[in-house]
């Protein structure tokens, strides 16, 4: 249990019940919340290269690169700040067809290892992979409109794991120390 009680366990419990928050903001308002979400992460994309510039103060060691990272992060923030609603579509129809590619390439290379090694659990993973990777490709705005609650259910999931593993390590923490 002493590897357990990295955190206290009442922080444990807010973490779970923020958690549960979120997660029930992206299954009820999956809209709103993915916006948010979005336009949070292109504020951190521009003041991380605004932050990237002042840090070329400091060191100017690889300064090609920390400068065009630095222009890249602001300007993707830029746009994100001025058109959220558009950046959210754009963001994750983007990451969709990325995973659909991912999941064709993955299911190309366990058929692979399957044909070579004559594994038939590579193969059927190949063939999972390449189906999966497909159905992205092919309804791209549909798994797109889906991830704000896949997020959901995971951060609902997540949450109420927290809350009941908190609640767990606070009955087994002698009460001095709680």
């Amino acid at each position: 249990m002493a590897e357990i009680m990295v955190m206290p366990w009442w922080l444990v419990l807010i973490w779970g019940l923020l958690s549960l928050i979120v997660g029930l903001m992206f299954v009820f308002t999956p809209g709103v919340t993915i916006t948010v979400f979005v336009t949070l992460i292109g504020a951190y994309w521009f003041v991380g290269g605004l932050f990237m510039i002042g840090h070329l103060l400091a060191d100017k060691t690889h300064i090609g690169w920390k400068i065009f990272l630095a222009v890249i992060n602001i300007l993707a923030g830029l746009v994100i700040l001025a058109y959220p609603l558009y950046s959210t579509i754009f963001l994750l129809a983007f990451f969709v067809i990325f995973m659909g590619f991912w999941g064709c390439l993955i299911g190309c290379v366990h058929l692979y290892q399957g044909y070579k090694s004559k594994d038939p659990g590579a193969g059927i993973l190949g063939v999972v992979s390449l189906i999966f990777g497909i159905l992205l490709l092919a309804y791209p705005y549909i798994a797109a409109g889906l991830i704000p609650f896949i997020i959901g259910v995971f951060a609902i999931a997540g949450g109420v794991a927290a809350v009941i593993q908190a609640f767990r390590v606070k009955k087994t923490v002698p009460p001095a120390s709680a």
